[in-house]
Order: structure tokens, then sequence, then C-alpha cells
């Protein structure tokens, strides 16, 4: 993305304000600021996002995503993004459910991807975005979720990732075993977070 200027979509998922977790987006929003990327930031605790989807909302997933109110403002950040950087705790090696559930709701056909008629495989239109970031935290040593799979950055990483532009760059900042670490070790973790968004171009 060179040096420009980038629109960075932050979704940040954890119940607690005052969490590492949200220690971890703030250090993210610091280091986003400092190098003066455009951010949108969305809590989806805190806005109250329902990541429910009933069988009323499941049948009529095909629709056009213009009939889908409840979703616009997702799909409107979706379209705006040229990166989106999540930040999350692990758990049970993966996602937390709300963070699943926005995939699930919002990632919809004819904003994210379509299957064009005949067609076998689907064709990605996020391509204005080139750039996905994980923050999260594990409790469990690195190589116990290395045993696991990580499926959370596999999600991301895999899946979200061909969504998006085929160029698109991915980058993983990751605090093993969080229940046993430092002061230092957490501060630590803060700092790096930050410069590594403020370095992202």
């Amino acid at each position: 993305m060179g040096g420009r200027v980038v629109r960075m979509l932050v979704v940040f998922c954890h119940p607690l304000q005052e969490s590492f977790a949200a220690a971890a987006r703030d250090a993210a929003l610091r280091g986003l600021a400092a190098a003066g990327h455009e951010v949108r930031l969305r809590d989806l605790y805190a806005e109250g996002f329902d990541p429910y989807v009933s069988a009323a909302e499941r049948a009529r997933h095909r629709d056009p995503w213009h009939t889908k109110p409840e979703i616009a403002r997702d799909i409107d950040d979706l379209r705006w993004a040229e990166g989106i950087t999540f930040v999350y705790p692990t758990w049970w090696s993966g996602l937390p459910s709300m963070l699943k559930g926005w995939f699930d709701r919002a990632w919809v056909d004819g904003v994210v991807s379509t299957l064009p008629p005949g067609a076998t495989r689907l064709r990605p239109l996020l391509t204005n975005v080139r750039r996905l970031v994980i923050v999260t935290t594990h409790g469990s040593p690195w190589w116990v979720n290395a045993l696991t799979g990580r499926s959370g950055k596999r999600t991301i990483f895999r899946s979200v990732r061909v969504m998006c532009h085929w160029r698109t760059r991915c980058a993983w900042v990751a605090l093993h075993n969080i229940d046993r670490a430092t002061p230092d070790a957490r501060a630590g973790f803060l700092r790096r977070v930050e410069r590594r968004l403020a370095r992202l171009r």
C-alpha cells in the first residue's frame, strides 16, 4: 500500500472494557493514529451486535444485500476498508462466538463474494481489502496452540483472506501463556502491537 494513508477497520471483540484485550485494542489504535491512518472502530460487545442467525435470516441469506438493513453499517464498513485489524482473545483455540457470528451475519453474498451462474467457485468481492491483521492473546503456551492448529488464525488468514484482494498481506501479533505473563511481558506486548500497527503500509 506504499506510504499512503490506509482506511483501517478495527474489529474489537471482548465483553469487558477493563480487559487486557481492550488495552491491546488501544495500543493498536495508538499505532494507527501515529501513522496517520483513517480508522473506524467496531466494538461488537459494546454495540450489542447480535451474532444469532435466525431460521428466517438463514432462509434469505442469498437475498440481495440491500434488502438487509440490519447489517447496513457492517456492509458499509467492509466496502470502505482497505485493511481490517481484528483484536480478540483466543478462546478454545479459536474465535470468540461473537466474532464468528459477525462473520456469519455480516459477510454476505453480494458483498464479500458471489457465485456466478454455472460457476463452482466463489468470486471474491472484497478486493478493496489488502491488509489483514490479528492481535490476540492465548491462555496456553505457543506449542499448545501449534498442536491445536490455531483455528482463529486459519479462519482469518485462509478463509477470510480468500474474499479479499489476491495480494492481501497478513500480520499476526500474539501473546501466548497470558495467564502467566509478567507485567513487563504484558507491557512489552502492548508496545509491540503499537509498533506493528504504526509500521503498517
